[in-house]
């Protein structure tokens, strides 16, 4: 027969185990759910990181664009004021010639200028773009950065088997999971100051 302090001693470590299986049980749920929720943000991130690549391109693809037309409205303008230079010494009989080639350099000039400054909207769109795209890169960063330490935090909650760490460990998950969230639906949390010091 049992005495009656090995009873107690018996149901007292079933609550213990109990608590600690619960406890467990949380730690296993939870870093399975943030586990789940870092690959979707890794694949919307690498989809952002494309986007990011192909804005970056095409920026600089502009600005070269833009750095071409500018040479050809150059080069037209030296055209045209060279012939402007030579007309009055050229035979009258060539002044029409002269005035058509003039008119036709002139052209090519303002086309040029207007292809270039459209080049110019294009290429700034590009920036602005890839820094919208760059700000929602940071957010899942920032996410990615959270809920590693969140879950390594998780992991010395399951060794040591207390609660108060697990409370804590959730302060790092709250914010890596509302990170996350701004990156996936675009909401316009953006620490600045923590992005410059990690920066």
């Amino acid at each position: 027969m049992l005495e009656p302090q090995d009873v107690i001693d018996q149901a007292a470590e079933a609550a213990e185990d109990a608590k600690t299986a619960r406890l467990n049980a949380a730690v296993a749920v939870t870093v399975a759910v943030l586990a789940t929720f870092m690959g979707i943000c890794k694949v919307k991130d690498d989809n952002i990181v494309q986007g990011m690549q192909q804005a970056q391109v095409n920026k600089l693809d502009y600005w070269a664009y833009y750095q071409a037309r500018n040479i050809r409205a150059d080069v037209a303008e030296a055209a045209a004021t060279q012939l402007e230079l030579a007309k009055p010494g050229a035979p009258a009989a060539q002044a029409d010639a002269y005035e058509k080639a003039i008119a036709g350099y002139r052209t090519k000039q303002a086309d040029q200028l207007k292809k270039r400054d459209e080049l110019k909207v294009l290429a700034e769109t590009a920036q602005s773009t890839y820094e919208s795209l760059n700000r929602r890169d940071d957010q899942f960063d920032l996410s990615d950065a959270l809920l590693a330490i969140a879950i390594a935090l998780l992991a010395v909650t399951a060794l040591t088997r207390l609660w108060p760490l697990y409370v804590v460990a959730m302060v790092p998950t709250f914010f890596g999971v509302l990170m996350g969230v701004a990156g996936l639906i675009e909401l316009p949390i953006h620490p600045n100051m923590l992005f410059k010091l990690l920066a």
